[in-house]
């Protein structure tokens, strides 16, 4: 071995593995414009996805083009402001939505998919339906699970889709939602899987496959988490700490015979 010693890396190549900001320089005692520019730029373009209007007709005409029926409804927050003010209002239905997924209620399903704009529209609109491309053909494949309902829900927090599953009586559910923007990705869509999903239950009981986005994960690796915490949710009866992402070692066991852990 060479006693020589291992040259320091310069700390800028650190820039080259992450967005965060790091090596931005210094001004005097302050930043330098240029990255002070982009850290406002950052700023503004997150409060934007934060506020944007979510176009849910839009979203559901995309679902409806994968051939898949959707339906739309909305939470008890009247308007944006309530829904960052009052959570608890993103959480439940109005009780003109209650009535309509009622009356599409029919046979219980194993799978349904819920689309909400949660705390970033944007997110929603550039990934959701792509992903659910992505998602159909992971589904698809041997042992089919098939999706019941698609439910496309404005001012929507994660815990509308336990609601929305109960009264459609869906086994699972995967709920698809903007996630809280971040200074580097103002369009990140986090995907949440609730198994027997009903009011009252706690984010410990549900699995989540997060960051997905164009910088972040893609659609085709999201879809594969996706599919495989379904179908193994669906055959061990759980998810959340029940249920570890085991996705990239092994297949998920078949629905219909396993046991419950």
């Amino acid at each position: 071995m060479s006693d020589e010693p291992v040259p320091a890396r310069p700390i800028i190549d650190l820039k080259s593995f992450t967005p965060a900001r790091v090596a931005l320089g210094r001004s005097g005692a302050s930043l330098p414009t240029r990255p002070l520019l982009d850290f406002t730029l950052a700023h503004a373009r997150a409060r934007d996805a934060v506020h944007a209007a979510f176009d849910a007709p839009r979203l559901v005409a995309e679902v409806r083009a994968l051939g898949l029926a959707a339906t739309e409804v909305r939470s008890r927050a009247a308007d944006r402001g309530d829904y960052l003010r009052r959570p608890d209002l993103g959480r439940q239905l109005d009780a003109a939505s209650a009535a309509t997924l009622e009356g599409i209620a029919a046979a219980p399903c194993q799978l349904a998919i819920v689309i909400g704009d949660g705390l970033s529209a944007a997110a929603v609109h550039a990934h959701a339906a792509r992903l659910l491309q992505s998602l159909l053909p992971r589904l698809a494949e041997e042992e089919a699970v098939a999706i019941g309902h698609v439910v496309v829900a404005s001012g929507a927090r994660v815990a509308l889709g336990d609601e929305i599953g109960a009264i459609i009586g869906a086994r699972m559910i995967v709920m698809l939602i903007g996630e809280r923007p971040g200074l580097s990705a103002p369009d990140s869509l986090g995907a949440y899987l609730t198994f027997a999903p009903k009011p009252g239950l706690t984010d410990a009981q549900r699995n989540c496959v997060s960051n997905i986005h164009k910088a972040g994960l893609s659609y085709d690796e999201a879809a594969l988490k996706i599919a495989w915490l379904v179908r193994e949710g669906l055959a061990r009866q759980a998810t959340g700490v029940a249920l570890k992402d085991e996705s990239a070692d092994r297949a998920p066991r078949r629905i219909g015979t396993a046991v419950p852990e």
